[in-house]
């Protein structure tokens, strides 16, 4: 099935889906609201039967946030990339974790790393960084502390009498 028959058979069970023709490969662009509705029909229906989640990725736009799904059908040998993005501000998208349970892995890296929150995740912590760690080290405005508990984390020369300062 092409990305476009994909697409379309979103937007007959009335779902918010944009195709784009993008380099290197067409992908859909799926609203926040119907993205669940959207992954479980994806996942459900026999024409489709996407029951493989390859890649979930977050990454950040200078407009907006954006999670990148590429899914994978073994049964149809074809696949399909969804986004779906997010504002800045309000970084908030539904989990797809209970449809695919790879996604609970990825969804917890795609919140420590860039700070979106997958709505609904049944354990989203930090999953690199620890749990006191302020920040989110892949966006744009980030600014790594000069010290995590009292030890240097640049990469500049200490003097002596400056650790810990």
């Amino acid at each position: 099935m092409t990305p476009q028959e994909i697409c379309q058979r979103l937007t007959d069970a009335g779902l918010q889906v944009t195709f784009q023709e993008t380099p290197p490969e067409p992908c859909l662009e799926i609203t926040s609201e119907s993205l669940q509705e959207a992954a479980q029909l994806l996942k459900s229906n026999a024409d489709l039967a996407f029951d493989s989640l390859l890649c979930l990725s977050a990454l950040e736009r200078p407009e907006f946030l954006e999670t990148v799904y590429h899914l994978f059908s073994f049964k149809h040998r074809h696949h399909i990339t969804l986004k779906v993005r997010c504002p800045k501000d309000d970084a908030v998208i539904p989990t797809v974790s209970e449809i695919w349970p790879t996604a609970n892995w990825h969804e917890r890296e795609a919140y420590d790393l860039i700070g979106i929150r997958y709505d609904g995740h049944p354990d989203l912590r930090r999953i690199l960084l620890s749990e006191d760690w302020e920040g989110h080290p892949l966006r744009k405005d980030y600014q790594p502390p000069a010290f995590y508990h009292g030890i240097p984390l640049t990469t500049q020369l200490l003097t002596p009498g400056d650790e810990g300062n």
